[in-house]
Order: C-alpha cells, then structure tokens, then sequence
C-alpha cells in the first residue's frame, strides 16, 4: 500500500498541497509582500527541495500583426529548501520582500500574482497562485495627478512587448496613454504616452511620446510616416513634486 501511495504522489494523487496565504493583496509598489507558506503533507511522506516563489505578470505580444498573451517573471524567490514533509504534516514558512518598483500596476487587462511552487523530485510540483493588486507609488500618482490638471484623461493602459533599447530588465514595458480633453492641448496633439522606468521610490525617469496632431497636407504625409511623434527622456525626483506641473507642462508644450 505505501509503494502504491508513493506512486500515486508521483503523479500528483495524494502528494503534498501547498496554499500561500498574503497579509495584503493590494499593494502600492514598493511596498512590503508579507504572508505564510503553507505546505500540508499527503498521503506518504515526501523530500522537498525547494519552495520557490515567483511573481508574474502578462504583457501582449504582436505575432503576425495579431495580439498574444504572453507571461513574465518579474522577480523569484527562494523561501525555504531541503526538507521532509510527513504524511498529514502541516508546515509554515513565513515570508516578506519588497515588491518591485519595475512590477506593472493592474490597470486594464495588466494581471499580477504570485505563483508559489514546491520542488519534488520525480513528482509533479503542486503549485499555486495568489493574484495581487497593484498600485502606483506617490511619485506615479503625482504624474497622474499633473496630466489630468492639464487637461488629459488616462485613455489606455498596456504592458507590451517593445524592443530591447527602449525596455530595461523585464521583456515590456507598460505603456500609458493620454489623450487631452480640455485645457491648452486639446485639439494640438492627439495623444502623450508615457513609459516609467523607477530608479528609487524618489527618482523615476520617464519616457515620453508627443504624437501631435497632423494638420494639413504635410502633417498628413508626417503622420503617415510616422514623423509627428518625439521621444524624450526625463528623470523626475522627489523634490520636483512642487513644480512638477510647470515642468511638464513646458516640455509638452515645447513638442506640441
């Protein structure tokens, strides 16, 4: 019967469980992820070599000229290794990091979770995956509060696959795009996008797009081409929170 059991948990049937309980799942980045791993054992005891615990997100992908869901690891860590896990034991592993400052915040399709996964030789490895919500930081959330005193509304947010000059460590970016619904830009630009590449919880550089708005045969023919959009790069810090509006307002206005 004990043969038969541990053949039954190679393949999943009475092998151990392992359910990761967060102490908050909303989070602003930056902030601590705190909470228990719990391994309960099956029906035979069991070597365990690894807890792992991986945090993910999805981002789009474009394969012929149509959209892909694709999924990162952002970050992984190891919480706990080479242990016996007795039939019907029940073990914890507490465990706290700080969430990434390059992890997405979940706003429009963007999906975050943390994906734990216990390592069993020669067994199928029980997983699973705890969906968090995440939040902009205070520096993210003043930029947000600047572009709508000016007079633009978040139309898209993306996480997107882009080229290997433009992302940092992960394979996207995520993308947020405005477009100007009152105010002095309306009607001189179709869109600014943004991109944040956080440096500290103090210090962000930012990557902008200024697509203006064609007008007339040769803005037609520009934006045809493309040539209407410019790039810029900008680091922004904490002391700048004051005259953050006045400084973005001047660079927008300066490529408008």
């Amino acid at each position: 019967m004990g043969l038969f059991n541990k053949v039954l948990a190679s393949i999943g049937i009475g092998s151990a469980k392992v359910d990761t309980k967060l102490h908050e799942s909303q989070l602003s980045l930056g902030e601590r992820i705190t909470g228990v791993v719990e391994v309960t054992g099956g029906n035979v005891d069991q070597d365990i070599d690894d807890i792992y615990l991986s945090l993910c997100a999805t981002y789009t992908k474009e394969v012929d000229d149509r959209k892909v869901t694709k999924q990162a690891i952002i970050e992984k860590w190891k919480i706990a290794q080479s242990f016996v896990i007795r039939a019907g034991e029940k073990k914890e592993f507490p465990f706290s990091f700080s969430l990434p400052l390059d992890t997405p915040i979940t706003v429009g399709k963007t999906r975050v979770w943390l994906h734990t996964g216990l390592d069993i030789k020669n067994a199928v490895d029980p997983t699973d995956e705890d969906y968090i919500r995440v939040q902009p930081n205070r520096m993210m959330n003043e930029v947000f509060r600047v572009m709508e005193n000016l007079g633009f509304r978040l139309k898209e947010a993306e996480c997107k696959e882009v080229a290997h000059y433009v992302r940092k460590n992960l394979p996207f970016v995520q993308e947020f795009e405005f477009v100007p619904t009152s105010g002095e830009f309306r009607g001189k630009l179709d869109e600014v996008e943004m991109i944040f590449f956080p440096h500290t919880p103090q210090e962000c550089e930012l990557l902008i797009q200024v697509d203006r708005r064609a007008r007339g045969l040769a803005g037609l023919f520009a934006e045809a081409l493309d040539l209407d959009e410019t790039f810029v790069r900008v680091t922004i810090h904490e002391q700048h929170i004051q005259t953050l509006q006045t400084e973005l307002a001047a660079l927008i206005r300066r490529y408008a």
